[in-house]
Protein backbone atom coordinates (compact mmCIF):
# COMPACT_ATOMS: atom_id res chain seq x y z
CA UNK A 1 0.00 0.00 0.00
CA UNK A 2 1.36 3.09 -0.89
CA UNK A 3 1.66 6.02 1.12
CA UNK A 4 2.01 9.98 0.75
CA UNK A 5 4.43 12.29 1.82
CA UNK A 6 2.21 13.97 3.84
CA UNK A 7 1.13 10.91 5.45
CA UNK A 8 4.48 10.05 6.91
CA UNK A 9 4.84 13.46 8.38
CA UNK A 10 3.08 16.00 10.76
CA UNK A 11 4.95 19.27 9.80
CA UNK A 12 3.06 20.53 7.27
CA UNK A 13 5.36 22.58 6.57
CA UNK A 14 8.08 20.62 5.87
CA UNK A 15 5.80 18.80 3.42
CA UNK A 16 4.98 21.98 1.19
CA UNK A 17 9.21 22.59 1.24
CA UNK A 18 9.50 18.95 -0.20
CA UNK A 19 6.52 19.13 -2.96
CA UNK A 20 7.20 23.31 -4.15
CA UNK A 21 10.67 24.60 -4.92
CA UNK A 22 12.64 26.76 -2.73
CA UNK A 23 11.69 30.80 -4.11
CA UNK A 24 14.70 31.32 -5.34
CA UNK A 25 14.86 28.51 -8.15
CA UNK A 26 12.97 30.78 -10.28
CA UNK A 27 16.85 32.75 -10.30
CA UNK A 28 20.06 31.81 -11.71
CA UNK A 29 22.68 30.57 -9.09
CA UNK A 30 25.03 33.45 -8.50
CA UNK A 31 28.43 32.74 -10.18
CA UNK A 32 30.57 34.83 -8.25
CA UNK A 33 31.41 33.92 -4.76
CA UNK A 34 31.11 36.67 -2.72
CA UNK A 35 33.94 37.91 0.18
CA UNK A 36 32.94 37.19 3.49
CA UNK A 37 33.71 39.59 6.69
CA UNK A 38 33.93 38.42 10.03
CA UNK A 39 32.54 40.32 13.12
CA UNK A 40 35.46 41.34 14.33
CA UNK A 41 36.36 43.33 11.19
CA UNK A 42 32.83 44.73 10.74
CA UNK A 43 33.02 45.41 14.69
CA UNK A 44 36.06 47.18 13.90
CA UNK A 45 34.89 49.56 11.15
CA UNK A 46 32.35 50.84 13.78
CA UNK A 47 35.16 51.55 16.46
CA UNK A 48 36.72 53.58 13.45
CA UNK A 49 33.86 55.45 12.83
CA UNK A 50 31.95 54.28 10.04
CA UNK A 51 28.38 54.70 9.27
CA UNK A 52 26.28 52.39 8.27
CA UNK A 53 24.12 53.98 5.54
CA UNK A 54 27.10 56.62 4.65
CA UNK A 55 29.65 53.94 4.23
CA UNK A 56 28.59 50.28 4.08
CA UNK A 57 24.83 49.27 4.16
CA UNK A 58 24.04 46.62 5.94
CA UNK A 59 21.25 44.81 4.54
CA UNK A 60 18.92 42.34 7.22
CA UNK A 61 17.38 39.11 5.03
CA UNK A 62 16.26 37.78 7.90
CA UNK A 63 12.14 36.47 7.02
CA UNK A 64 10.39 34.29 9.87
CA UNK A 65 12.90 34.16 12.03
CA UNK A 66 13.01 37.83 12.93
CA UNK A 67 9.59 40.14 13.61
CA UNK A 68 10.58 43.07 11.26
CA UNK A 69 12.97 43.21 8.37
CA UNK A 70 15.51 46.18 7.34
CA UNK A 71 14.55 46.05 3.26
CA UNK A 72 11.48 43.31 3.33
CA UNK A 73 10.93 43.95 -0.49
CA UNK A 74 14.49 41.83 -0.85
CA UNK A 75 12.72 38.80 0.50
CA UNK A 76 11.63 35.75 -1.30
CA UNK A 77 10.75 36.46 -4.99
CA UNK A 78 11.51 40.30 -4.92
CA UNK A 79 15.02 39.69 -3.69
CA UNK A 80 16.87 38.83 -7.19
CA UNK A 81 15.16 41.64 -9.63
CA UNK A 82 15.94 44.50 -7.64
CA UNK A 83 19.65 43.88 -7.74
CA UNK A 84 20.13 46.17 -10.08
CA UNK A 85 17.74 49.35 -8.30
CA UNK A 86 20.07 48.36 -4.83
CA UNK A 87 23.01 48.83 -7.22
CA UNK A 88 21.89 52.14 -8.22
CA UNK A 89 21.42 53.34 -4.78
CA UNK A 90 24.30 52.68 -2.97
CA UNK A 91 26.80 53.76 -5.69
CA UNK A 92 24.97 56.84 -6.11
CA UNK A 93 25.19 57.22 -2.51
CA UNK A 94 29.29 56.10 -2.61
CA UNK A 95 28.75 53.19 -0.67
CA UNK A 96 31.81 51.01 -1.03
CA UNK A 97 30.30 48.29 0.58
CA UNK A 98 27.29 46.02 1.25
CA UNK A 99 27.17 43.59 3.97
CA UNK A 100 24.29 40.94 3.79
CA UNK A 101 23.40 38.87 6.43
CA UNK A 102 20.36 36.28 7.58
CA UNK A 103 19.83 34.22 11.02
CA UNK A 104 23.21 32.36 9.87
CA UNK A 105 24.13 33.71 6.67
CA UNK A 106 24.16 30.10 5.17
CA UNK A 107 20.95 30.85 3.17
CA UNK A 108 19.62 34.22 2.11
CA UNK A 109 22.76 36.18 2.83
CA UNK A 110 25.14 34.30 1.05
CA UNK A 111 22.98 34.30 -1.68
CA UNK A 112 22.42 37.47 -2.12
CA UNK A 113 25.83 38.52 -1.71
CA UNK A 114 26.86 36.57 -4.01
CA UNK A 115 23.98 38.03 -6.46
CA UNK A 116 25.29 41.59 -5.94
CA UNK A 117 28.68 40.54 -6.52
CA UNK A 118 27.47 39.09 -10.06
CA UNK A 119 26.43 42.48 -10.75
CA UNK A 120 29.09 44.50 -9.70
CA UNK A 121 31.52 42.22 -11.91
CA UNK A 122 29.12 42.86 -14.74
CA UNK A 123 29.19 46.48 -14.42
CA UNK A 124 33.20 46.68 -14.65
CA UNK A 125 32.96 48.39 -10.81
CA UNK A 126 36.24 47.94 -8.96
CA UNK A 127 34.96 50.04 -6.03
CA UNK A 128 32.33 48.49 -4.58
CA UNK A 129 31.98 45.09 -2.52
CA UNK A 130 28.98 42.50 -1.59
CA UNK A 131 29.73 41.08 1.40
CA UNK A 132 28.39 38.30 3.85
CA UNK A 133 28.55 38.68 7.57
CA UNK A 134 30.47 35.09 8.83
CA UNK A 135 28.45 33.70 11.56
CA UNK A 136 25.33 35.91 10.32
CA UNK A 137 23.59 37.71 13.63
CA UNK A 138 23.32 34.41 15.22
CA UNK A 139 27.18 34.64 15.58
CA UNK A 140 27.14 38.43 16.19
CA UNK A 141 24.42 38.36 19.39
CA UNK A 142 26.12 35.19 20.53
CA UNK A 143 29.65 36.82 20.67
CA UNK A 144 29.23 38.98 23.40
CA UNK A 145 28.43 42.28 24.76
CA UNK A 146 30.34 44.54 22.65
CA UNK A 147 28.84 43.22 19.85
CA UNK A 148 25.18 43.48 21.10
CA UNK A 149 25.36 46.80 22.33
CA UNK A 150 25.32 48.11 18.55
CA UNK A 151 21.92 46.20 18.27
CA UNK A 152 18.73 48.32 18.07
CA UNK A 153 16.50 47.30 20.61
CA UNK A 154 18.75 44.18 21.86
CA UNK A 155 17.15 41.71 24.12
CA UNK A 156 18.59 38.80 25.96
CA UNK A 157 15.84 36.71 26.65
CA UNK A 158 15.07 36.67 22.67
CA UNK A 159 17.91 35.50 21.87
CA UNK A 160 18.46 32.66 24.65
CA UNK A 161 16.13 30.50 23.02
Amino acid sequence: MATTLAENTNDTNKVRSQIEAPWHAAYPEARTVAASISRLELLKWFREGKIPGRDFVLVDLRRTDHEVCDFPAFLEGNLYPTIPALYSLVTAAKVSDVVWYCGSSRGRGTRAAGWLADYIVEQNNSTLKSLVLQGGIKGWAAAGEEYTQLMDEYEESAWNT
